[in-house]
């Protein structure tokens, strides 16, 4: 059996004790690097292989989410998990908007954590319920840039063809592939492939990433 690799960079060693024995208490889990920091994250990612990578997010020298463009240029494709005491709603838009493939409270259980690692390696997107039932009502912030984040929203999803464009909004509604299928009249493997095609066509990591794109569109 193929394990998932995984990095864990957090800068409390309790805190890491604790994560460690839980990735390490599952048989399809190998955690590969430790990090204190999002540099040495950075620095890990580059030399050895990773597939999923938790990143906290408030750390010396360099947070999580400062860390995620360097990590994934050092690693192209690795999953990113943001495990951490904070769920304020700037740094989960961040993260999301950003290309993470999780969002987990540290004060989850263990089967969460091991959820959304495993989440992660199979191209889905796993949210802790309370940042999942807050992302639900999640809108850009106000202010200036709100308009152009809507031009270049718009600009990137008029790229999509009208039947993309059709799963995007079933998917930025939360409906599963098989719902969405049933909603469009299409085959689940049908859907799928849309889906792929359009987080293709956006650069978007995941499905969460494209739903809050196209939340800023409209």
């Amino acid at each position: 059996m193929t394990r998932v690799r995984v990095l864990v960079a957090d800068d409390e060693p309790l805190i890491v004790a604790g994560i460690l024995a839980v990735l390490e208490s599952a048989a399809d889990l190998e955690v590969v690097g430790v990090a204190g920091d999002g540099a040495q994250a950075v620095a890990l990612a580059g030399r050895t292989a990773v597939d999923v990578a938790l990143l906290d997010v408030r750390m010396p020298l360099l947070g999580g989410l400062d860390a995620m463009a360097a990590l994934r240029a050092a690693r192209p494709g690795v999953a990113i998990v943001v495990l951490t005491s904070f769920g304020d709603e700037a740094s989960v838009l961040r993260a999301l908007r950003e290309g993470a493939s999780g969002y987990v409270l540290k004060s989850c259980t263990p089967d969460e954590l091991l959820r959304a690692v495993r989440s992660a390696h199979a191209g889905d997107a796993y949210l802790s319920p309370p940042v999942a039932r807050q992302v639900l009502g999640l809108i850009g912030p106000a202010g200036v840039d709100g308009a152009e984040r809507r031009r270049t929203a718009g600009a990137r999803l008029a790229a999509l063809s009208p039947r993309e464009a059709d799963v995007l909004r079933l998917v930025a509604e939360g409906l599963s592939n098989a719902d969405i299928g049933a909603r469009l009249r299409m085959s689940e493997p049908s859907v799928k492939t849309y889906v792929s095609r359009v987080l293709t066509k956006l650069d978007c990591a995941n499905r969460v990433q494209a739903a809050l794109l196209f939340r800023d569109a409209t």
